[in-house]
């Protein structure tokens, strides 16, 4: 729940705040005339990412225990693919974002078409419904508890709306900056961690070789799939079940948080290796990264008249 909250709030409240500048931005320009079009959009949009949720939730029960895990599996890659992206591109653009969206509106209006609008709304509030939508969905096929799941992300999301309402009436202060750092690097590792239920669903369904396969390594002394080192490649790199039973609350907030399963395949761990270094790495050198300002007082955008000269 708390994870799936986390969630719900961060990518909620990228949309309040792209739908709170162009509302702004409109009320400024004196448009309030086209606000419904903008709404019509963000109407669209959600019921598209509901859509996307009703279809995985639903359209999964008619398919094949195989079908089932290999369309998770491919959804889960897609949904951290995703949030990927938009963690670096929030990172990337959030300075000028204002900017570009009040941009958009501009040529919108000037060509005076209806959908125009629609679309603009549309556009910045879809990306995060669909992102939202496929790793919540994600999420719960990992952690098994779709009603904890569902409700952080809702209460997530609420929580979002009424902060977005608040930072644009001024009612509250909000470091931006440090929000978005403080959430991007927890999705980082939550996307790790989806990031490894996706390999394991895709073992499941045969696309990848490993301990449900013929190809799983077997402990030529047990004679079954080996664990550790005697399981190296394609069997488990370690099982603690035994100490950490797999539906027990330790085990929900581990895999939660960190993407921890009491029983990880080595091909899952390599996965989970990988992507927290090398996504984690560029994460925090984004962090690091300031704008080259120059100081104002080395370059005076007037220069001082000398004393000599009056006025003429």
């Amino acid at each position: 729940m708390l994870a799936t909250f986390l969630m719900g709030l961060r990518e909620g409240l990228e949309a309040a705040l792209v739908v709170g500048i162009l509302v702004a931005y409109l009320a400024r320009i004196g448009r309030r005339d086209v606000l419904p079009r903008l709404w019509a959009g963000v109407g669209l949009a959600i019921v598209l990412a509901l859509g996307i949720g009703a279809v995985l939730t639903f359209g999964a029960y008619a398919l094949t225990f195989e079908a089932q895990e290999l369309i998770g599996g491919v959804l889960s890659l897609l949904a951290v693919a995703m949030v990927t992206w938009m963690i670096f591109w929030m990172q990337r653009t959030a300075r000028t974002l204002k900017s570009h969206l009040e941009g958009g509106l501009d040529r919108a209006l000037a060509m005076s078409g209806f959908w125009g609008i629609v679309a603009i709304g549309f556009v910045s509030v879809a990306r995060e419904g669909i992102e939202t939508t496929l790793l919540l969905w994600s999420m719960v096929q990992s952690f098994g508890d779709a009603p904890s799941a569902l409700l952080g992300a809702l209460l997530g999301l609420a929580v979002a709306v009424i902060l977005g309402w608040l930072l644009a009436r001024g009612m509250v202060r909000l470091d931006l900056r440090r929000f978005f750092a403080w959430t991007g690097g927890f999705l980082v590792i939550v996307a790790g961690g989806v990031l490894a239920y996706a390999v394991h669903d895709l073992q499941e369904a045969g696309a990848l070789p490993g301990p449900f396969s013929a190809a799983a390594t077997i402990d030529p002394v047990t004679g079954a799939v080996g664990v550790g080192w005697a399981g190296f490649p394609f069997g488990w790199a370690f099982d603690a079940t035994g100490q950490i039973p797999p539906d027990s609350t330790l085990a929900a907030i581990l895999q939660a948080t960190v993407g921890f399963m009491p029983q990880m395949s080595w091909l899952q761990v390599v996965a989970w290796t990988v992507y927290l270094g090398v996504v984690g790495t560029f994460f925090v050198r984004g962090l690091r990264r300031r704008p080259h300002a120059r100081p104002a007082a080395s370059t005076p955008a007037v220069a001082p008249r000398p004393a000599s000269q009056g006025a003429s």
